[in-house]
């Protein structure tokens, strides 16, 4: 992988101190500049656990992924500039249960042997690297802290109507990339999983996040949110002029 032509497309500079503004700075870069998107599961183009593969369709293509090609290529560029990390598998909550055990992908980075959760897989979530130990952090899409369950587990949950909401449930055990091979078989090409039911796009903005979901346009702001339907015909120069995808 070319570190420096990856952080050319997050337009972060390199040679800084390996410390938390840095790591933040990093992980705000990636999601202001590289979309969550799944349009090859919607084609069936096979998506392999290879960081080679992540880095000729990110980088040499200027396209997204979803959590596995996004969040396994971050953590290789975090470990090329010499942070300590690693991947954790999560489990991630819906309203009525959770999804798949272990199947979404996310970082843990160590800063003076202290954790912090660092997801730029995930779509609209925390934009900063969030500490293990309880400290709540906000951000534009929110306010969000980790919570340790009695089960020696960790969920990162989003304050919402004044309620916290669990996202997803992780442990801080170390994973391979490999370790997400049936999971990531299952979110390409089963009827169950969310990623096969349609094209999503979405990426953050300074003050809010565009989202694509087959032909309809979410676009959050400050003032609120503005949504809207394209034609067929829209939906390719939508890609290519909001979020750089050229199919």
């Amino acid at each position: 992988m070319d570190a420096q032509k990856y952080l050319q497309r997050i337009k972060v500079s390199a040679d800084r101190n390996l410390d938390l503004e840095y790591l933040t700075e990093l992980q705000s870069g990636h999601m202001l500049n590289i979309p969550f998107e799944n349009l090859d599961v919607t084609r069936k183009i096979p998506i392999r656990l290879d960081t080679d593969l992540f880095s000729e369709k990110i980088l040499g293509r200027s396209r997204g992924g979803f959590c596995y090609e996004l969040n396994g290529l971050f953590q290789l560029l975090l470990a090329e500039l010499g942070y300590q990390s690693h991947l954790i598998s999560c489990t991630v909550k819906k309203p009525d249960g959770w999804v798949r055990d272990d199947s979404h992908a996310a970082i843990l980075v160590y800063l003076h042997e202290l954790p912090y959760l660092v997801d730029v897989g995930f779509g609209d979530s925390v934009r900063q690297p969030l500490p293990l130990t309880g400290e709540e952090k906000t951000d534009v899409s929110g306010t969000y802290r980790i919570k340790a369950t009695a089960e020696g587990k960790f969920d990162l949950q989003r304050l919402e109507n004044a309620k916290w909401k669990i996202l997803y449930r992780f442990s801080d055990r170390p994973v391979q990339l490999y370790h997400f091979y049936d999971a990531c078989l299952f979110n390409q090409t089963s009827p169950e999983s969310h990623f096969t039911h349609g094209d999503l796009a979405t990426i953050a903005t300074k003050d809010g996040r565009i989202t694509l979901s087959g032909l309809a346009v979410t676009k959050s702001e400050e003032s609120g949110k503005n949504k809207f339907e394209l034609t067929v015909g829209e939906k390719e120069d939508f890609l290519l002029g909001q979020f750089n995808i050229k199919l």
